[in-house]
């Protein structure tokens, strides 16, 4: 098999060319490099993009991201809006069995729904409480074929929220769980299933012999998800050079982050680099609860005293520009007025600082080094911010460590990054709510 590499950073993504072939043909193994173990073979509880990876081999939701970025069939094979954009109808496709052998009806939907909605862990509950989005007010199955969402009120984001990747609104199995409701395995109907998870070194997965795919065209997570291979395996390789000497010597197909100064040597050791605009997207987190950071103007020096051009070129080798806000370049939503953002300037940040009447207290940086690009941000923006006058502190933690404490807000900034959001409303989705909530 030919080597492939892929790379997804503040608005650039780097893809390997694809394996061209007359036709498909089943068997083999393809293996593919992950920086870190995944955290979790629940949907919807305690993820990450490398869970949401595995995730979404194992377990169908009733629809899913196209290619070009619409809500397209999974599960469901169409649906129907009434009652004012209030009430959606969805119909199952017919023959879907789980990996226990169960057919799949609108019964299990119901119930997977009922049981993710209730999870106090699961990250996009105000997404479908009202909080943050629509209210679902009830799920209900209609028939084996025929599962109802009514909501309080109609909401433009309500099917996209659905197909969300990072939501996990996904169908398993009663038998996941246990008597007492935890979590035990994984039984989806997805083109693959668990066979092994031996964690810290490889997650194993097998091709679902019974699988029973869409009529509807192969596109993205929507459609027919046929897969050839007889097993997948993410194999855990934490260290980038390892990674990349596992791609040059054929022992991982796939490896998924790779730096852009990489990529002139990539392509001397024979490999095809595609570059495109990406939906990932890089964040400086400033926590305005934070007594010092409730300042406005201490908020306001720190974007006078980062430079975003700066940072966007040596992040991304010249491949993109800043775009300061959370709207992909890549999607058609994006308008080139977007791009404002105060100034780069040393000397109006040192001058807000001194009426703000700041007298050096420390700013902590959250960061870590697992990945490469948020430690990288952190280190840049930590001299700017040094250069204009704050006293600011890295403090480099474990990625589970940083990311439990950005979901507790307990932290004064962070360098974070964010998986792709498919829709504009879903990546605002993840920065704009009640604080207090």
């Amino acid at each position: 098999m030919r080597k492939s590499l892929s790379l997804a950073i503040a608005g650039a993504l780097l893809a390997g060319a694809a394996v061209a072939q007359d036709s498909p043909r089943k068997g083999g193994t393809l293996v593919i490099a992950l920086n870190a173990d995944i955290r979790s073979v629940e949907p919807g509880i305690n993820r990450d993009a490398n869970t949401d990876t595995a995730i979404h081999q194992m377990f169908e939701g009733l629809v899913a991201y196209r290619t070009d970025l619409s809500v397209g069939p999974a599960l469901a094979d169409a649906w129907s809006v009434a009652d004012e954009g209030r009430t959606y109808r969805f119909v199952l496709r017919d023959g879907v069995r789980f990996h226990n052998g169960a057919p799949l009806t609108a019964a299990e939907v119901k119930w997977a729904w009922d049981r993710l909605s209730k999870q106090p862990a699961w990250n996009c509950r105000g997404a479908f409480d009202g909080s943050a989005g629509a209210k679902v007010l009830a799920v209900e199955a209609v028939d084996a074929r025929t599962v109802v969402y009514r909501l309080e009120a109609p909401s433009a984001l309500f099917l996209k929220q659905l197909a969300n990747i990072q939501c996990a609104v996904l169908v398993y199995h009663p038998d996941s769980v246990d008597a007492a409701g935890k979590w035990k395995m994984p039984i989806g109907s997805g083109p693959l299933k668990l066979k092994e998870w031996k964690r810290d070194e490889y997650v194993l997965f097998e091709r679902f012999a019974d699988y029973r795919p869409s009529g509807a065209p192969a596109s993205g997570f929507s459609g027919a998800r046929n897969v050839y291979v007889d097993q997948v395996q993410f194999r855990v390789i934490p260290d980038a050079s390892s990674r990349d000497a596992a791609l040059q010597t054929g022992a991982v197909d796939v490896i998924t982050e790779v730096e852009p100064r990489q990529i002139a040597e990539m392509k001397q050791r024979g490999m095809s680099v595609l570059t495109s605009p990406g939906l990932g997207w890089t964040a400086f987190l400033v926590n305005t609860n934070d007594p010092l950071l409730s300042n406005l103007k201490i908020r306001q020096a720190m974007a006078h005293a980062i430079n975003l051009d700066q940072i966007a070129e040596q992040r991304t080798a010249g491949l993109t520009k800043a775009n300061p806000s959370a709207v992909s370049l890549s999607t058609a939503y994006f308008d080139n007025s977007f791009r404002a953002w105060p100034a780069y300037d040393p000397k109006k940040a040192a001058a807000l600082l001194k009426e703000a009447g700041y007298a050096g207290q420390p700013i902590r940086i959250q960061t870590n080094k697992r990945y490469t690009g948020m430690y990288e941000n952190s280190v840049m923006i930590h001299a700017m911010l040094s250069a204009a006058g704050f006293r600011a502190d890295l403090e480099v933690l474990d990625w589970a460590t940083q990311l439990d404490n950005y979901l507790k807000h307990s932290f004064q900034v962070q360098s974070f990054g964010y998986s792709p959001r498919f829709d504009p409303g879903l990546m605002y989705g993840v920065i704009l709510a009640d604080q207090s909530k």
